[in-house]
């Protein structure tokens, strides 16, 4: 099998490396095209994979092909695509907010799958969530998912609407990681710590806290109890945040992303 990564981007040069690194493929079998004339010269520096810059040498003859392009490129590029297609092939879509129908539509093809991975997939601690339209078999899409599963892990669900959903938990969801850490940064140092320590204070807790949940079965809400002794000094912050509705609130966040990534789907 030969696999295509159309987009080197964040995105799709972080599964081409990914792929590449694992036993699945060989560097014959990966290929990956841009048209940036820097990027293709940086990507062939590399002994990964084969860099292109024209689709006519690389689309046709390559069975499974990862769209990696920002979603308002896809209708342009799906134009260029379709007289190089073939029936067999599947394409596999890291684009946000756009359906599996539209891709059908546009590209005039069957075999598709959708997905929706994030940033940690760069550090081999991704989550992807996907799902496939039934042309795919299941033979195929076991082999997608280790394909997928190259940057970290991946979860298959039953419809598109968990795809959007997921974008509201794990697409999005560093960001709100990353929004409380650097809350709790900023609070670091305002009591007076310095740049450094205040670092290491929130990413061990961060990463403290993480390994503690995935090695036990204990729910969170019974790791805060555990925390948080009656009338002490943890308990005096879960109930500022439960005061200002903290919970709520990032429960609407995520609604939010969930919301605009329907919304992005019917554009």
């Amino acid at each position: 099998m030969k696999v295509l990564v159309i987009g080197a981007g964040n995105m799709g040069l972080t599964y081409a490396e990914g792929m590449a690194n694992s036993p699945l493929l060989t560097k014959h079998k990966l290929r990956i095209f841009d048209t940036d004339p820097k990027k293709i010269e940086t990507l062939k520096q590399q002994s990964q994979f084969h860099v292109y810059d024209t689709l006519d040498d690389c689309l046709p003859k390559s069975d499974l092909i990862f769209i990696a392009v920002k979603p308002y490129h896809s209708a342009d590029l799906f134009k260029i695509m379709t007289p190089m297609l073939n029936d067999d092939q599947i394409f596999v879509s890291l684009m946000a907010g756009v359906t599996i129908e539209t891709i059908q539509q546009q590209l005039g093809k069957s075999k598709v799958v959708r997905t929706m991975p994030n940033l940690p997939a760069q550090v081999g601690k991704g989550v992807t969530s996907y799902t496939a339209s039934e042309s795919v078999s299941r033979v195929e899409l076991l082999m997608v998912r280790n394909l997928l599963d190259t940057t970290g892990t991946s979860i298959h669900v039953n419809t598109e609407k968990f795809i959007d959903a997921s974008t509201g938990i794990s697409g999005s969801g560093p960001a709100y990681v990353f929004y409380f850490m650097q809350s709790m940064l900023d609070a670091a140092l305002k009591m007076g710590f310095s740049a450094y320590d205040s670092k290491v204070l929130v990413s061990n807790t961060f990463e403290g806290a993480i390994e503690l949940f995935n090695q036990n079965d204990m729910s969170p809400k019974s790791w805060i109890e555990k925390v948080a002794s009656k009338g002490g000094t943890t308990q005096a912050a879960i109930d500022s945040m439960d005061d200002n509705n903290v919970k709520q609130l990032i429960q609407d966040a995520a609604y939010a992303a969930f919301d605009r990534a329907v919304e992005l789907g019917k554009k």
